[in-house]
C-alpha cells in the first residue's frame, strides 16, 4: 500500500508543471490539494492508478469548469413576458450601449460638478420621475421588498399598521407581509375578512398607537365572487383626516404606453395612482416598468426626507449600474421611444403581429415535428395581473416523446412548455433573433432521434 501511495504526485510538482502554468496559482493550489485528497481515498479503496499526465488533465478540467460562467442567455418560449425565473424584464441592448460611456469612466454618481461638492446618488432620477409622475420626491433602494421594510421600519416601529386580511400576501421566496412587519418592528393590525374589507373596518381600527394605513397589491392572486375592498383614494382621504400615513405596496407598476390598452383595463397606471397624491407608494423597477431590479418609492417630500435619514438606507442603496439603467429607461419613456424597452415592445404587439411572427417561425421548423400554429393565452407574469391573459399564438410540436423533446430543448437553452402531449413554443416573448437558434436546435434534436 505504501508503494501504491507513492504514485500520488506532489502538490508542488503539479503546481509548477508547464501545462498548468497559465492558471492562477491562488485558485489552482486548493484545487490540486482537493484532487490529491480524493485521489488518495480512491486508491485506498482499490481505484486505478493515474499517470501524471492524467492527473494534470483532471485538474485542468476542474479549473476550466470552475471558471465557466453559470449565468447564460435563454430563449423564453413559455408565454410569460416578465418571467421571474428567467430574469424578469430583458434589458435593451440599445440602452446598455447608451450607458457604457458613463459606466466605463469616472462619473458624477455623488458629485455636483457645478458647485464642486458632494451630492446624493438618487438626484439623477428625481427630475425624470417627478416629471413623469408629477410627484414631490423619489427614493431608490435595491428592490421593492427593501422598500417595504424601510418604510415600515421608519414610520411604524413599535406602532400599529392597519392592513386588510385579504391583502396579507405571500410572494416568491416566502416573502410574507406579516413577517416583514414583525421584522421591521411594526405591529400588524388586521381588519375585515379575507373576502370583504370596508372603509369602516379601517376607521374602527384606528387608535392612539396607529401609524399607518397599509395597502398591498394582490400581485400573484385574485379574489373573485363575494368580494369587497376599500378604494385606495378613500384610504388616502381617511389617513389625511386622522393625521396618519398611507402607503401602497404596489409590487409591480407601469407607466402609461400609448396604444397599450390591455394594462389600463385591469390596473391603474403609476400616473393615475400618483394623481391621488398618496403619502408613499413603492414598486419594482424590473417588472412592468421594464428595467433593472430596484425598489422605487415616490410620494410626499417630507416622508422621503425621513426615509433618507434611516441608517438602514446605507445597506439598501443601489449602485451606479442600476441608476444608469433606470435613467436611460426613463428617458426612453419620456421621449416615447418604446422600441428601446423590450417589455413595453412585447406588450404593444397586436394579435395580427403575433400571428405573422408565428408564421415566420413556422416556416423555419423541420416538418418532422408537424408544427402547427395554435391560439394561446399568454401572461405578463412577475406578480402582475394574475389570471388576466393576453391573446397570442404558439407553435405546437408533435413527437413520440414530448417530454424528451422538451428536456432536449431546455438543456439547449430553449424554455418551452408542455400541453396536450405537445411541446408549445409561445410567440409573445420570443425575439426574431431566436428563430434561427430554435430551428438549428430542432434540427439537432431531429438528428439525435
Amino acid at each position: 500500500m505504501e508503494n501504491l501511495l507513492k504514485q500520488i504526485p506532489k502538490t508542488d510538482k503539479l503546481l509548477n508543471t508547464k501545462a498548468l502554468s497559465a492558471y492562477n496559482p491562488i485558485v489552482l493550489k486548493p484545487l490540486i490539494q482537493k484532487f490529491l485528497k480524493d485521489y488518495r481515498k480512491n486508491l485506498l479503496k482499490g481505484g486505478e492508478i493515474l499517470s501524471f499526465e492524467s492527473c494534470v488533465e483532471h485538474i485542468a478540467k476542474e479549473y476550466l469548469h470552475l471558471s465557466k460562467k453559470s449565468l447564460k442567455p435563454l430563449i423564453n418560449a413559455t408565454g410569460i413576458i416578465v418571467h421571474t425565473n428567467l430574469g424578469r424584464s430583458v434589458f435593451s441592448s440599445t440602452l446598455l450601449e447608451e450607458i457604457i460611456p458613463t459606466l466605463s469612466a469616472y462619473n458624477n454618481l455623488e458629485y455636483d460638478e457645478q458647485q464642486g461638492i458632494r451630492s446624493e446618488r438618487t438626484i439623477h432620477l428625481k427630475k425624470l420621475f417627478t416629471t413623469l409622475l408629477q410627484t414631490e420626491d423619489i427614493l431608490i433602494v435595491n428592490n421593492n421588498a427593501a422598500a417595504v421594510f424601510l418604510i415600515l421600519n421608519t414610520f411604524a416601529k413599535n406602532k400599529e399598521v392597519i392592513v386588510s386580511r385579504g391583502e396579507l400576501i405571500e410572494i416568491g421566496g416566502n416573502f410574507r407581509i406579516p413577517r416583514v412587519m414583525q421584522d421591521s418592528g411594526a405591529i400588524l393590525k388586521e381588519v375585515g375578512t379575507t373576502n370583504k374589507t370596508y372603509l369602516r373596518d379601517y376607521q374602527e381600527a384606528i387608535n392612539e398607537n396607529t401609524a399607518m394605513i397599509f395597502k398591498a397589491h394582490k400581485s400573484n392572486y385574485e379574489i373573485a365572487g363575494f368580494y369587497k375592498e376599500a378604494a385606495y383614494k378613500d384610504l388616502i382621504k381617511l389617513a389625511k383626516e386622522k393625521n396618519l400615513l398611507d402607503y401602497y405596496d404596489l409590487g409591480s407598476g407601469y407607466l402609461e404606453i400609448p396604444g397599450c390598452e390591455y394594462l389600463k383595463k385591469f390596473e391603474p397606471s403609476l400616473e393615475q395612482i400618483a394623481a391621488l397624491k398618496p403619502s408613499l407608494v413603492s414598486f419594482s423597477g424590473d417588472k412592468l416598468l421594464g428595467g433593472t431590479q430596484a425598489g422605487i418609492i415616490f410620494g410626499k417630500a417630507q416622508y422621503i426626507t425621513k426615509l433618507k435619514q434611516n441608517q438602514l438606507l446605507r445597506m439598501l442603496r443601489v449602485d451606479k449600474f442600476t441608476l444608469c439603467m433606470l435613467e436611460a429607461l426613463l428617458c426612453a419613456y419620456l421621449k416615447g421611444e418604446y422600441e428601446k424597452i423590450p417589455t413595453a415592445k412585447m406588450l404593444l404587439q397586436t394579435k395580427e403581429q403575433l400571428k405573422h411572427k408565428a408564421q415566420k417561425l413556422l416556416a423555419q421548423i423541420p416538418p418532422i415535428f408537424k408544427p402547427q400554429i395554435i391560439e394561446t393565452k399568454s401572461y405578463i407574469g412577475g406578480g402582475a395581473m394574475p389570471n388576466k391573459p393576453l391573446d397570442s399564438y404558439g407553435i405546437a410540436l408533435k413527437t413520440k416523446d414530448e417530454k424528451q423533446l422538451e428536456s432536449f430543448l431546455r438543456k439547449e437553452g430553449i424554455i418551452a412548455r408542455l400541453e396536450d402531449k405537445k411541446v408549445i413554443l409561445e410567440i409573445i416573448a420570443l425575439f426574431t433573433k431566436d428563430f434561427e437558434t430554435i430551428s438549428t436546435t430542432l434540427l439537432k434534436a431531429q438528428n439525435a432521434r
